[in-house]
C-alpha cells in the first residue's frame, strides 16, 4: 500500500478538520499511542531482561498502526502527504549519512 493511499483511507475514519480542538486531539492521540509503545518496551526491560525478541509483534503492529493513523490524519490537517514527509525524511538522512553526521544532535546537522 502506498503511504498516500493509507492516508486517504485513514481520513475516512477521522473527525472533520473543523471540529473544535481537533489538532490538539490528534497531537494527544499521537503522543498517547507512542507512549503505549514505550510502556510496553519498558515492561520488556523490567520483566524480560530487555529481550526484545520476546515482544509480541502482533500487539506492536497494532500500536504502530494506531500511531500511524494519528500521524496520517495530523499531516493531512496541515496539507502534508505521508509520501512527501517520508521522501523528505529519507533525503535528509541520506544527506546526513553522506556528510558523516548521522549521530549527534540538532535538526540542522
Amino acid at each position: 500500500m502506498r503511504m498516500d493511499d493509507y492516508q486517504q483511507a485513514a481520513l475516512r475514519t477521522a473527525a472533520p478538520r473543523d471540529k473544535h480542538n481537533e489538532v490538539f486531539h490528534l497531537l494527544l492521540g499521537l503522543v498517547g499511542e507512542t507512549g503505549e509503545i514505550a510502556e510496553k518496551a519498558k515492561k520488556i526491560v523490567r520483566d524480560r531482561g530487555s529481550d526484545f525478541t520476546r515482544w509480541d509483534t502482533g500487539d506492536l503492529t497494532k500500536e504502530l498502526g494506531d500511531a500511524l493513523w494519528y500521524l496520517a490524519v495530523l499531516a493531512d490537517h496541515f496539507g502534508l502527504s505521508l509520501e512527501d514527509i517520508a521522501a523528505q525524511n529519507i533525503a535528509k538522512l541520506a544527506d546526513r549519512q553522506s556528510r558523516g553526521v548521522l549521530g549527534g544532535s540538532g535538526d540542522d546537522r
